[in-house]
């Protein structure tokens, strides 16, 4: 384990630890503050980065730990060697690991998009080490595949282009990166001016950087982690620990109900349904701020 002072890019106030959570691989993530530990883990298609405003403000009385996960950012990207390489279950297996390196054997968890399903499994997998989770704007890996059905299931394509066997899918992002993940950063933004200029370069550049790792994440969501998603769902396993989860209205969109989807997997459940876009933790730091408070208080 190593720290260093974090880039003029990252967290304010923060220091970059960077740790070894599996044979070659280690998690590059940014600490702060003092007190009980909450994990913030980001989402697609960024970086530990857009937990920026929310870490900053929860580091007044907690200690903040914001990794990039595997696959992204400053953190290592091993080649996919299997499913499991990407399988939410070895990357949740990474956070707890690193939470333990850093002197913490149980924690608060936070996840948004790609994050919040390694969350999920964290807080499936690893009861014990995980006592309350957080989950921003996405449902369950087996109910996001059920709630894609016909057109409307276009909203989701990029998950069906990356779920397909290695090289096409690879081949096509790399040769049009810039587009492709400005693409999402542009649909999924309700307030642009969220996303500075620097912050959305730093997003791009940091996922042209990393795109057999991204998509072998989201390959692993079409396949082992939905077996995963699946045993869990067969034998009524239940998340044990207080859950909050903030989302958007899809549910209004493509004709599922969010909260009754979540319920079956949480039953220690509040649900927020949000007006602000996708990238919440930047379009309203503040909120998710008092939400992930007011989940700690639970």
């Amino acid at each position: 384990m190593s720290a260093t002072s974090a880039s003029p890019l990252d967290i304010p106030g923060f220091t970059e630890q960077r740790i070894s959570v599996d044979e070659g691989v280690s998690l590059s993530a940014a600490v702060g503050g003092s007190g009980s530990p909450v994990v913030l883990l980001h989402g697609f298609p960024q970086t530990r980065l857009m937990w920026r405003h929310v870490a900053a403000d929860l580091a007044a009385e907690y200690t903040v730990i914001c990794p990039d996960l595997r696959g992204y950012g400053a953190s290592d990207k091993p080649a996919e060697v299997g499913p499991d390489t990407y399988s939410k279950r070895i990357m949740a297996r990474d956070v707890v690991r690193l939470a333990a390196a850093l002197g913490h054997r149980r924690f608060a968890l936070a996840g948004h998009d790609r994050g919040a399903l390694v969350a999920f499994r964290a807080a499936m997998d690893h009861p014990e080490a995980v006592s309350r989770a957080l989950f921003l704007d996405v449902l369950p890996t087996l109910d996001m595949w059920d709630a894609l059905q016909g057109v409307n299931g276009a909203v989701g394509f990029h998950l069906y282009l990356m779920a397909q066997a290695p090289g096409l899918p690879e081949e096509m992002v790399r040769a049009a990166a810039d587009p492709f993940f400005s693409f999402f950063l542009d649909a999924w933004t309700k307030d642009p001016s969220a996303l500075p200029q620097e912050v959305r370069r730093h997003y791009l550049e940091a996922s042209a950087a990393a795109v057999d790792s991204i998509v072998a994440d989201y390959r692993a969501s079409a396949g082992v982690d939905v077996e995963h998603d699946t045993a869990d769902r067969e034998r009524g396993a239940q998340l044990e620990m207080p859950v909050t989860v903030m989302q958007q209205d899809w549910g209004a969109a493509l004709g599922y109900h969010a909260e009754g989807l979540w319920k079956a997997w949480a039953p220690d459940l509040v649900h927020r349904t949000v007006s602000c876009g996708h990238f919440m933790a930047e379009e309203d730091p503040a909120l998710v701020a008092g939400e992930i408070r007011a989940l700690l208080r639970r």
